[in-house]
């Protein structure tokens, strides 16, 4: 992180590293890139249309999913990436298959989509009590956080 600094040029670098196909190398910049949206989401905010896209990329490494969903948590999603998001966390939290991670960050975000489109929150509200008995702690606490916001008594 330090190496990147405020520059966006070493930022784009390390984004380079992370969508390649190495699996040793994506796994070691993922780390730093999550930590870098949470302090500087500016030097990732050009690289969002691309983010966005490899979320439904067939065999995308678990690191770069369960890494691009931690950092649109932290990142001002554009208008017109805001349906593919919505898209994309829904069937995340839907899949039994996918990861703890994915699924707690993709509820976060949606959670935090529901404030600009109200309308979703009651399809969320109807994921987390049909998934609820299948799915992690992590699941759990995220979920009882969205039910206490929106005062539906947690299960």
């Amino acid at each position: 992180m330090q190496w990147i600094g405020t520059s966006q040029k070493r930022m784009d670098e390390l984004l380079h590293l992370f969508i390649t196909d190495e699996y040793r190398v994506v796994q070691r910049a993922a780390w730093p890139i999550g930590l870098l949206a949470e302090t500087q989401p500016q030097l990732l905010q050009k690289h969002l249309p691309l983010l966005v896209s490899l979320l439904r990329k067939p065999g995308l490494h678990n690191a770069v999913r369960r890494n691009i969903t931690r950092i649109l948590q932290y990142l001002q999603i554009p208008e017109e990436l805001k349906g593919e998001v919505m898209d994309a966390c829904f069937s995340f939290i839907c899949d039994v298959q996918e990861k703890a991670a994915v699924k707690a960050f993709s509820l976060t975000i949606l959670e935090q989509l529901s404030k600009e489109y109200p309308e979703i929150l009651p399809e969320i509200i109807t994921v987390i009590e049909e998934r609820w008995e299948y799915e992690t702690a992590a699941f759990h606490s995220r979920a009882r956080k969205i039910l206490k916001k929106n005062k539906k008594q947690s299960i």
